[in-house]
């Protein structure tokens, strides 16, 4: 199987910095976009940042210049790293990618959730 492990979230006052990983085990034959995705209550799941294998980026526009995302392939891991956070970047984040199993074809996959809160 393959599965999505998070961590690095929690409590962090505006200004700020916080920093996501996100890696991926099981019986992967290839990673394509790895990318984090957040959700706050009663609202949609919103794209924040994705990466593809070839280390293009793209950025929600709320977030440029502020979280940068990254990813190590040989461990199959993703990061992001937010400065500059600001009450509003409050939510559960959630890491997303679409990976091809060894035993099937590509599909996305995500993780459990890792909540970042932003106040004073």
């Amino acid at each position: 199987q393959v599965q999505l492990v998070e961590s690095g979230g929690g409590l962090v006052q505006p200004g700020g910095s916080l920093r996501l990983s996100c890696a991926a085990s099981g019986r992967i034959a290839s990673i394509n976009t790895m990318g984090w995705y957040r959700q706050t209550l009663g609202k949609t799941r919103e794209l924040v940042a994705t990466i593809r294998g070839g280390g293009s980026t793209n950025y929600v526009d709320s977030v440029k210049g502020r979280f940068t995302i990254s990813r190590d392939n040989a461990k199959n891991t993703a990061y992001l790293q937010m400065n500059s956070l600001k009450p509003e970047d409050t939510a559960v984040y959630y890491c997303y990618s679409n990976i091809r199993p060894t035993y099937g074809l590509s599909r996305d996959y995500w993780g459990q959730g890792t909540q970042v809160t932003v106040s004073s």
